[in-house]
């Protein structure tokens, strides 16, 4: 599984568009005693208000890898940035991308991790095999969030779901999936970047034997609806056992996001789908809610929305922006 070094220095490049930095944006928001500082190119304007230190004066105080935070469209990382990463790299700093250029693609950088015996790590291509699902139950407790569609709260409600479990006095994980979820946690799989054959045994190793009361808390990916990414969501979901999931869902999509046609059937519906799926390899699995990002809704008719849902589905519901998760805490450890 893939780890990172830890604390960091994150880099915002040349952004001008907060936006744009939502990867910095969340690791200052969600692991913020793993955030050293930040530093930017000359012509960056956005900040995520931490202390600004160069790569050198972050070793110095202890860094172990710079962060790149920005994530601007198309997922290329810009020739420009390449003198501030170098010097990274001669600080004895990790350099870490998620985005889609390689970092071993620029000469300059890969000679320089060479040269000071640090690490070029791309999360989105990490190069690491793994084995086969086995389909062996393992010990411990897993709750895995599921969505409708892509990109609607998944690893958010899992991230909210770790902290809430942990301030109740349980043991509780947080599993990264994707790239941002590994950089807040620090290691994880990126199980996009699984062959298929793959992804349940990737999901195996993610979700490992744990103590009795240990819950670890799985981002989801993608969705059963989906046409393109049922796949990882499937992998996902029985490599990782889980003994409940969380429905996330968006109330005004209709449809699956950019794919017109794929409706998105009744909440119930698709709660019944999931559990279905999963018994395959976990028969005891049970759906314990449902987070709702209710952006989209006044207060009014975020109110009625989610009673109108409790009462159909007789299952606790909630926005972690609006009220938090602990519903859903109480739901899985029944306090």
């Amino acid at each position: 599984m893939l780890t990172l070094r830890k604390p960091y220095l994150v880099y915002l490049g040349d952004a001008t568009v907060k936006s744009d930095c939502k990867t910095g944006f969340g690791l200052r928001d969600w692991c913020r005693s793993d955030v050293l500082a930040e530093w930017s190119h000359p012509d960056g304007t956005v900040t995520l208000g931490l202390e600004r230190l160069s790569p050198a004066a972050a070793a110095a105080r202890g860094a172990g890898s710079l962060i790149v935070g920005v994530a601007p469209m198309g997922g290329t990382l810009a020739q420009h940035w390449v003198a501030d990463l170098e010097a990274a790299l001669e600080a004895g700093l990790d350099v870490v991308s998620g985005m889609h250029t390689r970092l071993g693609t620029f000469p300059r950088l890969a000679a320089a991790a060479a040269k000071h015996g640090v690490r070029l790590v791309d999360v989105r291509h990490t190069g690491e095999r793994y084995p086969v699902a086995s389909g062996r139950k393992r010990s411990g407790m897993r709750v895995l969030t599921v969505g409708t569609d892509c990109a609607l709260g998944k690893k958010y409600t899992a991230l909210a779901l770790t902290r809430a479990l942990q301030e109740r006095g349980a043991e509780a994980t947080f599993r990264a999936t994707g790239q941002t979820g590994i950089m807040i946690a620090g290691s994880g799989i990126p199980m996009d970047a699984v062959v298929a054959d793959f992804l349940a045994g990737a999901a195996e190793q993610l979700t490992p034997d744990n103590a009795p009361g240990h819950w670890d808390v799985v981002e989801g990916q993608g969705s059963l609806l989906h046409p393109a990414y049922a796949s990882v969501t499937l992998g996902l979901l029985h490599g990782s056992q889980p003994d409940a999931i969380v429905l996330c869902h968006d109330p005004e999509r209709r449809e699956i996001e950019d794919c017109p046609g794929y409706a998105i059937p009744p909440l119930a519906q698709v709660i019944d789908l999931y559990l279905r799926t999963g018994r395959l390899t976990n028969p005891k699995i049970r759906c314990v809610g449902l987070s709702i990002n209710s952006s989209s809704l006044d207060e009014g008719a975020w109110r009625d929305y989610r009673a109108r849902l409790e009462r159909e589905l007789a299952l606790p519901v909630c926005d972690p922006m609006r009220g938090g998760v602990a519903a859903l805490a109480h739901a899985l450890l029944g306090r």
